[in-house]
Order: C-alpha cells, then structure tokens, then sequence
C-alpha cells in the first residue's frame, strides 16, 4: 500500500477521527503515523538507516527523508546513519560535527506485515497518549468525590467506569455490607491516582474519613464557605463515625449547621452511608474538655492527661463504664483516633483503688528510709511529697506547713534524706565501677550514680558508648505498627528523662568525642548527627 494522492486526505481524516474518540490531541495521532511509517520505511531501506517521515497537517503529504549525521571518524559506528566530515564535503559545504544530511527518499510500498506493524505501532502510541491524557485528567482529583457507574466484579473488587476510563474500588475499601451489580450508580472517593506501566490507576474508597469530610462540605455551605471546618474525623465504616467540628463566626452553632434543620443535612450524609452513625462533636483547643465531648454520649467524672505519653486517663462512674467504652470498644477506639491521644477508661472504684494504693506505696517508701512513724509518713503524702528528693532539697518553709513539723524537726527530716540518698549514691556508684564504668562517662554532666548504674547494666560503660545512643533509647517512646502504638521503654526512662533532655545530652557527648561541632549542634536531628559522626564511632 502506497501512500497516494488518493489516500492522503483520509489519513488526516483517520486521525481526527481516532482523535475525537478517545479524547487526545490530534497531533498525537499523526506522529503515531509519522513513526509506524518510519518503521514500516525502514524495513524496506534497512533497519539500519534513519529513516523519518513527516506527515503535512494541512494537506495529509507523507513526506519520507534519511538523515545522516556527520561524526567525529573514531566514534563512526553506523556508516548508514552517519558519516566522517571528510565524507560530508561530497554533500555539504564546510561540515561540522553534529551537522545533518537530509535527502528526500521514494515512499514505500507496504506489504502486509508492514501494514500490520504500522497499525500496531498507532494503536500503541494512541493508547499511551489516552494514558497520559487520563493520568492528566485525573492527578489532581485525588482527594474530591466522583460519580461512576458499576461495570464489572472481580474478585471483590469493584470496576467503576468513571467516564474518562475506569477505576477500582477494592474490597477493604467498601462499606461492610455493600454490594453492586452492573450499571448500579455509585458516589465514591478517589483515594489515589497513580502513574504505573500498565497505565494510569485509579484506586476509590468509600470508607476513607476525607470521604465523610467530603460529603459534608457539599451538604453543609457553611463547611463549603470556610465558615465552620471539620478539625478530625474518625469512623467505623458503616456503623459509627465522629467529627470535630469548629464554627469561626460565634453566632453560628457548628453542630446545629451540621445536623441541619430538622436533622436533613446530616441524614443525607447517614443515607449516602448505609445508615452510619454520625457523632457531630464541637471542636476545642484544651484537651481534656474536648475529650470529654468525643465520649458521649457517656458522662465523664475526671480526665488526667499525660502529654508527653501522648496518653490520657478518664474516670467514668460505674454505670457509665460500658457506655463509654462502646460495642466492641467502638466508642473509645473512635474518640481515640479523633483526639490523637491513648485513651485508658477507669471506673471511680478503679480509680480510688489506685490511688490508694499509691498512698500506701509512698508512705512505706517514707517510714522504711526516713524511720517515721506510719501517721508521720502519712502527714507528708497528704502533703504533695512524693520521693525523697522533694524532701530532701524543698524549702524548709514548705515542711513547717505540716502540723507538728517545726524547724528542728524539718531540718532532721532533711538530714535522715539526704544521709539516705548519699548512701544510694555511693552504692550505685561502686555498682557502675564494679560494671566497667570509664572515667570519662562517669564525670559526665546530668548522669546521676542510679543513672549511671541504669546504663553501665545495660553495656554502656564509656562516654563513646552513650554518644552513640539514639535519644529514645535514652528516653523511651513509641513506635507505631500496623496502626498500633507500642510503648519503648528507655534506660533512664525510670528517672524522667525527657526525649529533649536525652536529646541535649546525646549531643553535648557527641560534641565533646568532636564527631559534631558546636555550631552544627543547633537544628541538627538525631538522625543528622548519627550520619555526621565517623564509622568507627558505631563499631
């Protein structure tokens, strides 16, 4: 098959055609042309010659040309596509390397197997551009809801021709109890658009919380305007949900715009859901109060809360026990992700018996080391004093507060703890030599005896072993996995060294050995500082 007069129109034609449906530039469709021809051209001139053709966008000519380059002679590998500058004076005048010889060529006759070849090459370069064109499309819609329509089942999985191609609702990502059949309309969520060999993927969800945020801020203009912003949102797909909500105008309520009038704002989120239940909790800044709003419906009698445990304690009466946990421990699961926070839910029984028991633990630790009487140890337990370091070095003041405690009796009681500490010093100082502990460890600044006996038991016995610690080994802390948070204890965990403290003294170490210099010490990570310091160090 000749490229003729007679044919040169339709391949414009073609390619408008196959343009308009699939939805790509034309252009793109006439150099998938352009290529197949070459190659078709090429097997009939030589696999080894560069053989282009240009396709006239106005009159549909299918120009063929050979290019040859002119090259440096020692780097002459195809003598049909290239050619030395001696050879290139027969056909230009005063070559250079990297100039061109363009020569016109008769247009080929296409067999079978080249016409066949050509149109695979169209078809791939037509796929690839409508690829392209539906990764395009689609890269920037992540995060917002679409409408599809159900085409096909596979092994779970739902296929959702979404108009420009199709896109893949996996089984997690369904509500529990859903089913589809072909042709079914669905709202979804595209959860992520990737770029892969097969082409663009587009993976939906319907249990994403961004889907629940979504669907409010079309339901609610107010979430829309920016007038009240969903601040978190925690579900169950298809049984239970909460969101925080915040209204930045005070004369609107953000749960009453959320509900709706007579509940029809959020009925039809709940409807669009398969009846999941939806907590519309108002957002605040101070923990413990919006704590108290993410576990209703159950009444709360205290909060204590840990923040550098991230974690959080709440005392709930004995009847509101099961109500505050929730089915299956739904409803602390929930408030729990909504505030970021671990949440440990005691009853007042619980709660009392563990303080008592506290109570109890201090006032033997004070009748055992300071040889009070039970009622005297008891006196300073009420009092706030919870170990001897309080007592030994608080202000004299603050024990004559205390009925009966008068100068002479204070300054005794300051006496018998500090003798004590002294002597827990000295033994656990000889504990960490006796272990191997290395002077220059040992005069260390912030490491107390304990501490140092702490980290000597565990095999850092010199300055170079501490420096190469990472801080929550120091500290302790926690790792997240599989969605769990699981607690690291550190080795001066027990003497409430902070993740900062051990990252200050990790540092300062690292600075004395000279792996770090003082100046880069500001701003500079753990992780930095651990690649900064020399190989040997970590040996």
């Amino acid at each position: 098959m000749a490229i003729t007069s007679a044919n040169q129109l339709e391949l414009l034609q073609i390619a408008d055609a196959v343009a308009r449906e699939k939805m790509i530039d034309p252009g793109l469709v006439i150099e998938a042309m352009e290529e197949s021809l070459a190659r078709a051209a090429k097997s009939r001139y030589g696999s080894e010659m560069d053989i282009r053709v240009d396709i006239d966008r106005k009159s549909g000519r299918a120009t063929f040309t050979r290019v040859r380059t002119v090259v440096e002679e020692e780097l002459l590998e195809n003598e049909k596509a290239e050619f030395t500058v001696e050879t290139a004076k027969q056909y230009l005048d005063d070559p250079k390397i990297g100039d061109t010889f363009v020569e016109e060529v008769p247009p080929v006759d296409m067999g079978r197997i080249a016409a066949q070849s050509a149109k695979q090459v169209i078809i791939q370069k037509v796929r690839e551009a409508e690829r392209e064109r539906q990764y395009e499309e689609f890269k920037d819609r992540a995060g917002t809801i679409i409408n599809g329509v159900v085409k096909r089942e596979e092994y779970g999985n739902v296929i959702v021709d979404i108009g420009a191609g199709e896109a893949s609702l996996r089984r997690n990502d369904k509500i529990g109890r859903e089913s589809y059949r072909p042709g079914d309309r669905i709202r979804v969520f595209i959860k992520d658009v990737r770029r892969e060999e097969r082409g663009p993927q587009i993976f939906l969800s319907r249990t994403a919380p961004e889907f629940m945020v979504e669907l409010f801020r079309m339901e609610v203009p107010e979430i829309y305007d920016g007038v009240i912003e969903i601040k978190g949102c925690a579900r169950d797909p298809g049984s239970r949900a909460k969101i925080a909500v915040i209204s930045y105008d005070s004369s609107i309520d953000p749960v009453g715009a959320c509900v709706g009038m007579r509940g029809s704002r959020v009925q039809a989120v709940v409807n669009e859901l398969q009846g999941e239940k939806i907590d519309i909790i108002p957002w605040t800044d101070d923990a413990a109060t919006f704590l108290v709003n993410a576990l209703q419906p159950a009444e709360v009698t205290k909060v204590v809360i840990d923040e550098e445990a991230e974690r959080i304690e709440v005392v709930v009466p004995e009847e509101q026990l099961s109500l505050a946990i929730g089915r299956r421990g739904q409803n602390v699961r929930l408030a729990s992700q909504l505030t970021g926070l671990d949440i440990d839910i005691l009853t007042e029984e619980e709660e009392s018996k563990r303080r008592q028991a506290e109570f109890e633990e201090r006032t033997k630790l004070f009748m055992d080391t300071l040889d009070l009487d039970e009622f005297f140890a008891q006196l300073l337990v009420s009092e706030g004093f919870t170990n001897l370091e309080e007592v030994a070095y608080v202000e004299v003041d603050e024990l004559l507060v205390i009925d009966g405690v008068d100068a002479d009796t204070a300054g005794e009681l300051q006496a018998r703890a500090r003798d004590y500490l002294e002597a827990q010093n000295a033994k656990a100082m000889e504990a960490a030599r006796e272990a191997g502990l290395a002077d220059d460890l040992a005069n260390f600044e912030g490491l107390t005896p304990q501490m140092l006996q702490a980290l000597t038991a565990d095999g850092i016995k010199t300055l170079e072993d501490f420096a190469t610690c990472a801080d929550w080994e120091i500290a302790g802390g926690w790792t997240i996995e599989g969605g769990e948070r699981h607690k690291d204890d550190g080795l001066l965990e027990p003497f409430d060294v902070t993740l900062e403290e051990a990252q200050d003294m990790i540092m300062t170490a690292r600075v004395m050995l000279g792996w770090v210099s003082p100046e880069d010490v500001v701003g500079t990570s753990d992780e930095e500082a651990e690649a900064a310091q020399p190989e040997e160090a970590g040996a």
